[in-house]
């Protein structure tokens, strides 16, 4: 299956959540061409630990989501820059572009949907913002959690409220983008027709409020952080064992049942916790009443007991642990360095995709800053190396 591998993205990108978007696509086989401003670059290049020696713009942190991508810089201010984007977009018949500039700069940068259009009109335009393409209010992850509810969610009951360990607004809304890129695609493929896609960062993240939206303002309940535990069932929470902590969800009575009939767990037979309401209403008698059981166990002895009645737990893994997982470590994705011979592991793909298993789960190792300047400019836009050395000298590249 070849069809994502005839997909062109070029992606004015930076930071996380559009990098993310199409680094998703490059697992696809599309052809991913990340655009950057020849000075300032993507400031992620420059965070975390700088790992091959002697090179700048290539430390660890940006390397995590940008493998499988083609880079080129571009000074969209100037005016030959702008020329060159719309060369870009219709000599490498671009199907898709993409940015996550704040919308004030869209016309500035000759990035705004009409003007691309007039050169590319089926192209599918997509643009990321904080709050939508009406707002130019800048917006981090940890903003968007904090504004979102996503902190107000999270942390101990009796804490200050903390952000979720991954960020899940720059990448639930790389995912929605994603899903709409291949809504827009399938449009595309029956219409002939390209579209304008605008994606705020803060929908994206106020949408997985599935439950305590409703919950707050159709029930009138006061829903807030409760660290473990659960809003509506009991017992869900980690639990301590003579060599760590196992996380134990029982998510009916049924399962209470087996449990407290466990003898290691007999002290729970009670009839005030035969029900979940009731497990509720004392979650923390219950819970104190579980832990003193469980921390007189090894950790490995608790999951057997939980396996042996089918009542779902896990040891708390690190994760160094989880890549090692036999469910994860055959899904790592792989990257080689050709200049090095460095080998960088990455996550596993939320799904495995034809062009991944084909590739056998390898992708191009991330690309240098501009590394495919000369490449696209002189073999694909039909540019000498002297003009492209004078771009470059110019500093419109």
């Amino acid at each position: 299956m070849d069809l994502f591998k005839k997909i062109t993205v070029l992606s004015l990108e930076q930071a996380t959540v559009l990098p993310y978007l199409t680094y998703r696509l490059a697992m696809e086989g599309c052809r991913v061409i990340r655009l950057e401003h020849p000075v300032y670059g993507d400031p992620n290049r420059l965070v975390g630990d700088s790992f091959l020696e002697g090179e700048q713009r290539m430390n660890s942190y940006y390397v995590g989501i940008n493998a499988g991508k083609l880079a080129m810089t571009l000074n969209l201010g100037d005016p030959r820059g702008k020329e060159l984007l719309l060369r870009l977009i219709k000599q490498l018949d671009a199907d898709i572009f993409a940015t996550n500039q704040l919308p004030k700069n869209y016309d500035k940068l000759g990035i705004d949907y009409e003007t691309l259009k007039s050169v590319k009109p089926d192209l599918i335009w997509l643009g990321i913002t904080g709050f939508g393409p009406q707002s130019n209010e800048a917006a981090y992850d940890p903003i968007l959690q904090a504004r979102g509810g996503l902190m107000e969610l999270t942390g101990e009951a009796d804490g200050t409220p903390e952000v979720v360990g991954i960020p899940l607004p720059d990448m639930g809304t790389s995912e929605h983008c994603y899903g709409r890129l291949m809504k827009a695609l399938f449009v595309r493929a029956m219409t002939g027709q390209g579209c304008r896609l605008d994606m705020s960062m803060f929908d994206s993240t106020t949408s997985w409020l599935t439950q305590p939206i409703p919950m707050t303002v159709s029930f009138g309940k006061h829903i807030t952080r409760r660290g473990n535990t659960h809003e509506f069932f009991a017992p869900v929470s980690v639990y301590p064992t003579s060599d760590g902590y196992v996380y134990i969800a029982v998510g009916n009575d049924k399962q209470f049942q087996a449990l407290s009939n466990l003898p290691e767990f007999a002290a729970l037979k009670k009839e005030e916790y035969a029900k979940n309401a009731g497990r509720i209403a004392k979650v923390k008698n219950l819970n104190s009443t579980i832990s003193d059981a469980t921390k007189k166990m090894s950790t490995e002895k608790l999951l057997e007991l939980m396996r042996s009645i089918q009542v779902p737990a896990s040891k708390i893994n690190s994760i160094a642990e989880v890549a090692k997982d036999p469910a994860v470590a055959g899904k790592l994705l792989k990257a080689v360095d050709p200049k090095t011979g460095f080998e960088l592991t990455l996550a596993p793909p939320p799904f495995s995709t034809p062009f991944l298993e084909e590739q056998g789960f390898k992708l191009s190792f991330p690309p240098r800053f501009g590394e495919h300047n000369e490449a696209i400019l002189g073999k694909e836009l039909g540019m000498s190396s002297e003009e492209i050395a004078g771009l470059k000298t110019e500093g419109v590249i």
